[in-house]
């Protein structure tokens, strides 16, 4: 193979040619969202939401006092505006070996992926450094806001140190119309194991209070475990 550079003949090995094009034009490779465990075994998680718009939201304390007596593991991914209103209760629930709390970002932005690298970066460190500052531990999960992210995104997340956790399919409790029943059935229809579990405690799930026990109760008849993302997840 035969190619022109600077009015010179250079003779160049097809197979040197290719592989620099790989290494020049390949993006880096990046791991994948997580959307369910991969340990053995009949685990779940249970994973919430707690974000804060332009209206001041707290914790919805039916679910969490539920959790908190029944000792079932949790994450919360919590975001920036949420955990400055909520600063207090999160760092109580710090305190509590079985609790996780994770980042999902300051301004709840439901497109980062159309954010420039920079300011993703910043929603992502400005939360992580308030999460640092009430809870005393560095979050290692990352969720992104409505689970909208695209390839650039993730990898920007990524390279900050985080693995971005989402969910095996979505509850729908943030639909006011969806009874206690409803969310029940549909909840144990599609659980599996390894399933990630998504509930918002925030206030928007209508329906989780009342429906939570319940769920929980049939899950632990049909013999699945509660587990935390460290757990299942760690390296």
């Amino acid at each position: 193979m035969m190619i022109r550079k600077c009015g010179r003949r250079v003779f160049v090995m097809p197979v040197l040619i290719l592989l620099a094009c790989i290494i020049v034009s390949s993006p880096p490779v990046s791991a994948e969202v997580v959307t369910r465990l991969a340990l053995p075994g009949r685990i779940v998680a249970l994973t919430f939401d707690a974000c804060e718009t332009k209206t001041p939201s707290y914790f919805d304390e039916s679910i969490l006092s539920y959790l908190l007596r029944e000792k079932i593991p949790f994450t919360v991914f919590v975001g920036g505006k949420f955990a400055r209103r909520n600063k207090v209760r999160l760092a109580e629930l710090a305190g509590y070996d079985f609790v996780e709390i994770e980042n999902h970002s300051m301004n709840h932005e439901l497109h980062m992926e159309r954010l420039n690298d920079t300011e993703i970066m910043r929603e992502v460190k400005d939360n992580e450094g308030l999460i640092q500052d009430i809870i005393k531990r560095t979050p290692h999960y990352f969720r992104f806001p409505g689970g909208n992210f695209d390839a650039r995104s993730l990898r920007v997340v990524e390279d900050l140190g985080y693995e971005v956790v989402h969910w095996s399919f979505a509850a729908g409790d943030d639909n006011r119309d969806l009874t206690p029943e409803e969310l029940t059935l549909w909840v144990l229809s599609k659980t599996k194991p390894g399933s990630i579990l998504i509930f918002h405690i925030n206030g928007r799930g209508y329906a989780t209070g009342r429906a939570l026990p319940g769920i929980v109760d049939a899950l632990r008849k049909k013999h699945f475990t509660f587990v935390n993302l460290t757990h299942a997840l760690a390296k």
